[in-house]
């Protein structure tokens, strides 16, 4: 699976963040907005597999152009197929059920983007890596697998010019950019010549619960904001309103929300995941304040006994 509770918590996070209206109002298109842009993190992890095969093809076709040269060389006619043969790659492009979901995502960006593709050989080509890996002519699984989650770390996910055409094609792809590469990093490092053909295709959300999870956060935090904001103005009254960070606003009243109407979730969880969104989304003080305050309101609570955690160990 891709997706755990804190990317859920930031997905559902930049939705209320960017909702203009109040609880009243119809929800309705934000929350397919919320369930699209959690989707599309899959099509973003297809378009980058999907790159690796174009890679593996843009290869190919260069070998082909070199042998069929007028004047070629005694290396154009013999080529090294080392990269072209990589047994990592051809798992991939000959993977069924991940051709299945190219087709079914509409995974075809290449085709009418493939300067991209052009730059990423080009890189891989350039590097000390492929030098290295080219120095011999045959190789086992294991040495092919290793050159290409290399490959994949050190010249396709830090690239700039990848990472503007992501920012272009979609907005919300860059916070899914982390996470996407590390799922396939995880993958390809685990992949074996004998795995199941669904290796390469995992599911998005662990289980049905999490998928629900993130509606139930958005609407519940929605359908509740005057009170929720209530708590937060409580014990905000020494600070001026209009200095409070707009995201931290929003993370204390996901927050808040949690610790009132999701009983299973520990408090100490809902801290710590909204401190840690804090420090990676809001400003630098972020992290403290909404620390003092959840903590106060914490405290707060347990004194009137109004937190409601079911199970061992929620406190």
């Amino acid at each position: 699976m891709m997706l755990n509770r804190r990317h859920i918590r930031v997905k559902v996070m930049q939705t209320l963040y960017a909702f203009k209206g109040g609880e009243s109002d119809d929800f309705i298109k934000d929350q397919k907005f919320l369930q699209f842009s959690i989707n599309n993190m899959y099509n973003l992890y297809l378009l980058l597999l999907a790159l690796l095969i174009e890679v593996q093809k843009r290869a190919e076709s260069d070998l082909l152009k070199k042998q069929n040269k007028h004047l070629a060389t005694k290396e154009d006619k013999d080529p090294n197929k080392k990269f072209v043969n990589n047994q990592l790659l051809q798992l991939l492009k000959n993977n069924a059920a991940l051709k299945n979901q190219f087709e079914t995502f509409k995974i075809t960006h290449w085709n009418l983007d493939n300067e991209y593709v052009d730059i990423i050989f080009k890189a891989i080509v350039a590097s000390d890596l492929y030098k290295d890996y080219m120095q011999t002519k045959t190789s086992d699984f294991k040495e092919d697998k290793d050159f290409i989650v290399d490959v994949f770390k050190e010249i396709i996910a830090p690239n700039d010019k990848l990472y503007d055409y992501m920012e272009d094609k979609n907005l919300t792809w860059l916070d899914d950019l982390p996470t996407v590469n590390t799922t396939i990093l995880k993958l390809l490092r685990k992949v074996k010549p004998a795995s199941n053909e669904n290796h390469f295709t995992p599911i998005l959300y662990k289980d049905a619960d999490d998928k629900q999870f993130a509606l139930d956060l958005f609407k519940k935090t929605l359908l509740n904001k005057t009170a929720l904001n209530k708590e937060i103005e409580d014990k905000t009254q020494n600070w001026d309103a209009e200095r409070i960070a707009n995201v931290d606003y929003v993370l204390l009243q996901m927050a808040i929300c949690e610790f009132q109407y999701f009983s299973s979730i520990p408090v100490k969880v809902t801290i710590n995941e909204y401190l840690e969104i804090a420090k990676e989304y809001s400003t630098p003080k972020s992290s403290i304040f909404i620390n003092g305050i959840l903590d106060k309101l914490v405290k707060e609570y347990n004194a009137n006994g109004k937190l409601n955690k079911i199970g061992r160990g929620l406190m």
